[in-house]
């Protein structure tokens, strides 16, 4: 089985110790493709030489993650720009971004403006985007369909609304990310999982964040994502053969990746 995780931070540092090993585990579990979130300005450099390193393996990303948004977000949205414009990579899609409202609002109206830049930059250049909502799914929603744009697409990654959010989500054309989430015994994410049609959905970790039991308290990593399956897979009672055919199709589609 293949299968691909569509959403992992592998440059953070807590991997720097050990990323071969890692990576190997990555393989040997079947995971064949990750796909890497931008943060900041300062994560650039490190995104772009893991990139290097796994070349055809870890695909990169362009965005500014919510809550990096700061008073000078302009500055950092023009690092995001000249990302695209120079990257040795090729950039698979525009993100993280989003809304975030769950620690701190002081920088509500700057989120905003800086995901709807970000839109603006997916459709200038035709490529997905990688969305993350804490606080803030309705908001986020409403954005994307006040904009009525049938070319945006991509990922409400780590997803956790209600399957009346989920809905509109898959109504304008974006995936759902399922994560170690699904795992957890209150989450509630799992009656969306039951009604939602396998094609609207990927999997991903979110590593080193929110890993599947058994391994909760402990570092996340993509070697974990069969995990993630086998929870889908029971949830919707089909094989994990399924689940890993169909949700790797529609991460390779989503990020336009040929393999």
């Amino acid at each position: 089985m293949i299968f691909c995780d569509s959403h992992t931070h592998l440059y953070a540092d807590e991997f720097s110790g050990d990323i071969d090993a890692v990576m190997n585990r990555a393989n040997e579990a079947g995971v064949s493709h990750l796909f890497i979130p931008n943060v900041d300005s300062e994560t650039i450099d490190p995104m772009m030489n893991l990139s290097s390193c796994f070349r055809g393996i870890c695909h990169p990303m362009a965005g500014l993650h919510p809550t990096s948004v700061r008073g000078n977000y302009k500055k950092e949205l023009e690092a995001v720009v000249k990302s695209l414009d120079t990257s040795r990579e090729k950039l698979v899609a525009i993100g993280e971004i989003g809304i975030d409202l769950y620690w701190d609002k002081t920088f509500e109206r700057e989120q905003r403006e800086a995901f709807i830049f970000q839109l603006d930059l997916s459709a200038e250049h035709d490529l997905p985007v990688v969305i993350h909502t804490r606080n803030s799914m309705d908001l986020a929603l409403e954005i994307i369909e006040e904009r009525n744009d049938p070319s945006l697409r991509g990922v409400f990654h780590c997803f956790s609304g209600d399957i009346n959010q989920a809905n509109r989500a898959i109504s304008l054309g974006f995936y759902l990310g399922i994560g170690g989430v699904i795992t957890y015994k209150n989450s509630g994410l799992q009656v969306v999982v039951e009604k939602t049609n396998l094609e609207h959905l990927l999997l991903e970790t979110d590593s080193p964040w929110l890993p599947p039991v058994p391994h909760r308290g402990e570092r996340n990593e993509p070697a974990y994502i069969p995990l993630v399956a086998a929870k889908v897979a029971e949830i919707k009672k089909i094989s994990i053969a399924e689940v890993a055919e169909t949700t790797t199709k529609n991460s390779l589609l989503l990020f336009q990746i040929h393999s």
